[in-house]
Parts: C-alpha cells; structure tokens; sequence
C-alpha cells in the first residue's frame, strides 16, 4: 500500500492528477488532496504520505516554502510544475523528480516506477532538501551546488570542482579537482542536459568536460585537462567544440 498527498492551489489540477493516479497507478491505495497548505502541513503531521505530489507555484505558500515549515522529510516528494526554467534546472541540480504540466501519462507512470524500484535502497535525507532549497534561492544558478546521488551516500558538489564525466552505459562516473571519482546511475546525456549552462561541452559521446579545465588539444583529436587526462573528440564533433573553447 502506497499513501500519496497532492497539495496544489488549482481544484482542477488536483482532480486531473487524482484521476491519472487512479488510472494508471494502482499501487496507491490511500490519496489524500487538499489546495490549503495550512492543512497539508497538518495532513503531513498526523499521517505522513509515502509519496508527496507538491505543486510549486502557489499564491499564499509556494512549495519550497511549504518544504521549509516541514521538520523532518521522509517521504519522496514528486514536484509538478509549469515551464518555469529556474525551478526546473534548482530541481534537477538537487537530484529531485518533477513532472511539466499538463502531466503526461506516461511520464508519471515513469515517475511512479523510479520510486518503486529505489523505495528500498535510496534514501532522501535533509541534506538533500537543504541543497535544493539553497539552490533554488540562488541569486545565480552558478551557485547551485550538484546532489550526486551514489550507492555510499549522497554527494554534494559545485560544477566548479568537475573536471569531466564520462559515460558508462547507463552509469557516468565524475571526476574532481580534489576528490576521488565517484560513479552514478545517471546517463550522460541528463548531467550534459544539466551542465550545459555551466561551462560544460560534450565532446563524445562518453565525455562531458569543464571547459575552464581544458589546456590543449592536439592535433590528434584530444583535449588534454588539468589532471592531465586525455579526451577524445568525436569527429563530428570537432568544429563545435574548437568554437566553445575559443569564446572562453
């Protein structure tokens, strides 16, 4: 039995979700809903949910907000939100799942089955929550700090202290500036879709690198980084590259 609270300010997104979750999530037996934040507080209180479908743009308490009020979070908490960029990118920064509205099928049964299959060996802790809220309160998203999610524990690091990711089939494994490399259950292509705005190039298709940590490319076709570890750039890759590191 799974217990879910969808806390949203529009009635009518509330019923859509509720009747998604109806639909295509049988595994959740008891939902709750309520648009006052004040009674989510207090649903969340008396009886904690398993899962928290939390809405971000509300007028009287926005979710993050909400989060803060909330003394010890041991529940998984699904975000929903519009296309809101910054929020979007402080969430993803913070290794946390949201669903775009208008919430797509498909993408919540996908949400639903990510929590299924970690339920027994992923937890949440305050820290992570911390880090989200810091993130999200940023002046600048070059402050965001990357929740890196691994089987010791939860990792917490500015893109300023990775020098390259490599990808390992559905693993990437990051490499530091003053750390020991740690390996992930995230392909490359969400840290590439998350690093982008962060000085960050993908090179091939196994390596995404911090171009302020590239000191030379050879006319082999590598890039030579501080560590002084060698990358190889993907033929058809070449030009685009060459470009981004001539504008740094």
């Amino acid at each position: 039995m799974i217990k879910a609270l969808i806390i949203d300010d529009e009635p009518s997104a509330i019923n859509t979700l509720r009747l998604m979750l109806e639909r295509y999530v049988p595994e959740i037996t008891d939902l709750h809903f309520t648009s006052n934040p004040e009674e989510a507080l207090e649903i969340i209180q008396k009886t904690p949910p398993d899962i928290l479908f939390l809405d971000i743009q509300m007028p009287l308490m926005n979710g993050f907000e909400l989060l803060r009020k909330v003394p010890s979070i041991n529940f998984k908490v699904i975000f929903t939100t519009a296309h809101d960029q910054y929020a979007i990118q402080a969430i993803r920064f913070s290794a946390f799942d949201y669903l775009l509205k208008p919430i797509d099928a498909d993408e919540l049964r996908g949400a639903i089955n990510i929590y299924l299959q970690r339920n027994n060996t992923e937890q949440v802790h305050d820290d992570q929550y911390k880090n989200l809220l810091n993130n999200i309160t940023a002046t600048n998203k070059q402050e965001f700090r990357l929740a890196i999610p691994t089987d010791n524990g939860m990792y917490f690091y500015s893109p300023d202290e990775i020098i390259r990711l490599e990808g390992e089939s559905n693993y990437t494994r990051l490499f530091f500036t003053d750390k020991k490399p740690l390996l992930v259950s995230k392909t490359l292509k969400e840290y590439d879709e998350i690093l982008a705005d962060h000085g960050f190039i993908r090179v091939h298709k196994s390596h995404l690198v911090n171009k302020k940590y590239v000191i030379n490319y050879t006319t082999d076709g590598l890039l030579v980084l501080t560590d002084q570890s060698k990358v190889e750039i993907s033929r058809r890759r070449r030009d685009e590259v060459i470009a981004a590191l001539k504008q740094q």
